[in-house]
């Protein structure tokens, strides 16, 4: 078990499987000594556990679960190409949320992805990223989020 896999079980949290990918992509790659992971969406089981737009159908609270969700998603996706172990930075995350047209509340909707990769990646999971409200995403999911991370 990678450390940070004993971080996420000091929560109660398990890495998931990888959720197969819901149209022609792969779920990460590798380029020199950096990770892409491709935009997770909050499958549990190969379920959404929610659909529609947050502020509307689904409330921030749920939300942000969501994007929970998504982290872990990001993170098994990540363990299919490389150790846990051996990233030494999350750079980038990027954060979609399928919004009402007056909700603003995305930065803390993403907040939820955001802290499980700290959680899970320690100093090394800060990362600089976008939070950005959209009018719909795939499988009226009401968030995804991808990332860039560099490994050593």
């Amino acid at each position: 078990m990678s450390t940070v896999e004993e971080r996420l079980s000091a929560l109660g949290l398990t890495v998931p499987q990888v959720v197969p990918p819901v149209a022609d992509y792969q779920p990460a790659v590798v380029v020199d000594k950096v990770v892409y992971v491709s935009g997770q969406l909050p499958l549990v089981g190969g379920e959404l556990p929610a659909e529609g737009k947050v502020g509307a159908e689904v409330t921030p609270e749920q939300a942000y679960e969501l994007a929970k969700q998504c982290g872990l998603n990001l993170i098994a996706a990540l363990k299919t190409v490389v150790d846990l172990d051996s990233i030494v930075r999350i750079a980038k995350v990027g954060g979609f949320v399928a919004s009402a047209p007056d909700f603003t509340g995305q930065p803390q909707v993403i907040n939820g992805a955001s802290e499980i990769l700290g959680q899970a990646f320690g100093e090394a999971g800060v990362h600089a990223r976008s939070a950005v409200g959209v009018p719909v995403l795939p499988l009226n999911t009401p968030v995804e989020v991808d990332l860039i991370a560099h490994i050593g």
